[in-house]
Formats: structure tokens, sequence, C-alpha cells
């Protein structure tokens, strides 16, 4: 309480004051996590079920989101102090996270089957006669 102020005047036999409720998350915050976890969600949704997908889009809307979640960062003040503002961040976090390990897996798969067409390719376009361990007298 300041210092000089009389705490709010309650009437005798008034029922006591309610504890305060939990402040609401910065409005802007909120709904720039919202819209990044809905994205990243359906990203991370689309790569487990192996559909077709447009990976740049899904980068588009994520680049978004992100420059969004920034400006709203920004004009936050005691961000460290808002617990709820933190918690979503955290569940922000565990979403890209989740993300990060589907997207790592379809790009190995990707590496590999690119790998296994180069090999194809090299091994179809090949005459034999730069191969290794083949000399004119035969094979070593």
């Amino acid at each position: 309480m300041l210092r000089g102020h009389a705490p709010p005047y309650q009437p005798p036999g008034a029922p006591a004051s309610r504890p305060a409720e939990p402040v609401p998350i910065y409005l802007p915050l909120e709904r720039a996590i919202e819209r990044l976890e809905e994205v990243v969600d359906q990203e991370t949704a689309a790569l487990r079920s192996r559909a077709g997908i447009d990976l740049a889009d899904f980068n588009n809307r994520k680049s978004q989101g992100l420059l969004d979640l920034n400006r709203a960062l920004r004009s936050h003040d005691g961000l460290a102090r808002d617990k709820a503002a933190l918690a979503r961040l955290a569940g922000l976090r565990a979403k890209l996270d989740a993300n990060r390990a589907v997207l790592k897996t379809h790009l190995d798969a990707v590496r590999e089957v690119a790998n296994v067409l180069a090999d194809a390719i090299r091994d179809t376009e090949s005459d034999g006669t730069y191969s290794p361990g083949f000399r004119s007298g035969g094979w070593e």
C-alpha cells in the first residue's frame, strides 16, 4: 500500500475482498503467440502425416509470426515479471522444439533420397573409365 493512502473502505459485515484474479497476458503478445503456434502446429501435423506441403509457405508464415512476436515483445514492459507471458512463451518453445525435430527427420530423409538419386545418376552416366581399381590389364 502506498504511504499516506488508506485501504479502500469496506462496510462492516461486507465479505472479505476476493483475491485478485490473474492478470491476463498482454493481448498483442497473446495473439502473436497464438498465431505462431497455429502455424507451427499445422506444419508439424502436415510433416507427420507425410502429406505434400509447401515448405516455403510455412517458412514465410513462421517468419511473419516471429516478426509479430518480436514487435509484441518489444512493446511489452515487464516481461521478466509476467509469469503468464513466460508460461505461454515456454509452451511456444516446446512446440518449436517438436517442429524442429520433425523438420530434421524430414530433411534427413530428403538428403538420403537425394544421395541415392545422385549415386544412381552417376552410375548410369559412368562408362567405367575412371572407376577405381580398373587398369588396362583388368581389375587389381
